[in-house]
């Protein structure tokens, strides 16, 4: 249980980072300063942060009408969720798909 908290935590604020850094990135803009770059925002939400990124896109409406960053966006949520469904309607797929792969490697060639 310990696991799930400090997992559930860690998730939270790794999100509630990237909302700062997309605000951040905001009223860069708005003031004409140094600006994050795209792909370091798209980087931190392809590494967990996809839910802070599309709340700070949605309220701060920030990069809403950027192409193609918004579909790119869109892409990560979208393969996240596949992820983490099939990761609850079928916990073990990782572990047999590892055991699968590592079984065809042993496996000799004729």
């Amino acid at each position: 249980m310990m696991i799930l908290a400090l997992s559930l935590a860690t998730y939270l604020a790794f999100n509630l980072l990237v909302f700062l850094i997309y605000w951040w990135d905001k009223e860069a803009a708005r003031k004409g300063e140094w600006r994050v770059a795209e792909s370091t925002l798209l980087w931190l939400a392809f590494l967990g942060g996809s839910a802070g990124a599309v709340v700070a896109q949605r309220m701060l409406r920030h990069k809403t009408r950027k192409e193609p960053f918004r579909s790119i966006l869109l892409f990560i949520v979208i393969v996240q969720l596949v992820l983490g469904a099939s990761l609850i309607i079928m916990p073990t797929w990782p572990k047999a798909a590892l055991h699968a792969l590592e079984t065809m490697a042993q496996k000799p060639k004729p």
